[in-house]
């Protein structure tokens, strides 16, 4: 079931077409991160510190992807961002609710 918490993951993904899971606790740079995809219980090495809530990137994503959690596009790389870095307002912004973007979401 997307979303379930198994024992021994160490970040939640809910929806199969994200690109970022959640940290369920603080991850050092360096661990190896557990995470479910579908039935399976898969890895990534984190390249940085997350803090717990905040999200580690799954996939490979370039400059202007749109970033999905929850199945739903949260925001817009802004530089390019490896798996498994951290995932937050230093390198994506939000494009929900802006005028300005409100075409490409």
């Amino acid at each position: 079931m997307a979303g379930e918490v198994v024992a021994g993951a160490d970040a939640l993904v809910v929806d199969e077409k994200d690109h970022v899971a959640t940290a369920l606790k603080d991850i050092a740079a360096g661990d190896t991160v557990h995470y479910r995809s579908k039935d399976q219980l898969v890895t990534v090495v984190a390249l940085d510190p997350i803090p717990f809530g905040h999200k580690i990137a799954l996939v490979d994503m370039e400059e202007g992807t749109h970033v999905k959690k929850y199945g739903e596009v949260i925001g817009r790389a802004t530089i390019a961002i490896e798996r498994g870095r951290h995932v937050h307002v230093h390198n994506v912004e939000g494009i929900r609710g802006r005028g300005d973007q409100s075409q490409e979401a």
